[in-house]
């Protein structure tokens, strides 16, 4: 009888303790489920967090490359526009008489009138400045064996025979020479006074009068015609 009892209480002692122990584990169970479930967010917040920062600092690294961008673009402009063109001055070239090709051509364009030979200065001036030819002799030459200054002879209007040459063909079957236009005249001229007379050592108006002409009143002509030009 002692000993049923006894065993009666143990059974119910240990029911109890099992009664226990189940109630701890399911406590224990409901705990790491609400750890984890806290867990879980706690990393959710976590990545949208970081994932939001990324974009963040994405965004703000293109603002700043584009804003770098348009201030490189900004000081590129600025530099084109501040860099000013190169301006090369060519340096005076005095040819004859403390003039200029061009300067030399328009003061002999002053004097070869308005009529047949009128605005051949450069022709003229140029050719002589190659050859040697002093190109006041030359057009003085011209003026007076024309007559240009005021109205062009024939024979130059005809044969474009500016300085009275004579040769082959002849002018009109004369003895003076003719030319196809009158740049050929020009240059034919000024090549003979070149060949004939300033290549010989006769370069002044004296020495030429010696061989050009017969006429003992020709060289002081020829000198008032100089100076003439010279002054205009």
């Amino acid at each position: 009888m002692k000993n049923a009892k006894l065993i009666s209480g143990m059974l119910s002692f240990l029911g109890i303790v099992m009664i226990s122990m189940a109630f701890t584990i399911e406590d224990s169970q409901s705990s790491l489920t609400l750890k984890s479930d806290t867990s879980s967010q706690s990393t959710e917040v976590d990545i949208k967090n970081m994932a939001a920062s990324s974009n963040i600092i994405v965004k703000k690294l293109s603002d700043d490359k584009e804003d770098s961008a348009s201030v490189v673009s900004g000081l590129s402009e600025v530099n084109m526009e501040a860099a000013p063109a190169s301006i090369v001055i060519p340096p005076r070239v005095e040819v004859y008489d403390g003039l200029t090709i061009d300067e030399l051509a328009e003061k002999l364009n002053r004097n070869l009138g308005n009529g047949y030979i009128a605005g051949k200065g450069y022709l003229i001036a140029n050719h002589c400045i190659e050859l040697g030819v002093d190109p006041y002799v030359a057009v003085s030459i011209m003026l007076h064996e024309t007559g240009c200054r005021y109205n062009c002879s024939a024979l130059v209007r005809t044969c474009n025979n500016v300085g009275g040459q004579k040769g082959a063909p002849g002018c009109n079957g004369g003895s003076y020479k003719a030319y196809s236009t009158l740049d050929e005249g020009i240059i034919g001229f000024i090549d003979n006074l070149y060949r004939n007379y300033y290549s010989k050592g006769l370069t002044t108006i004296d020495t030429i009068a010696t061989k050009y002409a017969q006429s003992t009143a020709w060289p002081g002509k020829i000198k008032s015609y100089v100076e003439q030009i010279r002054a205009n």
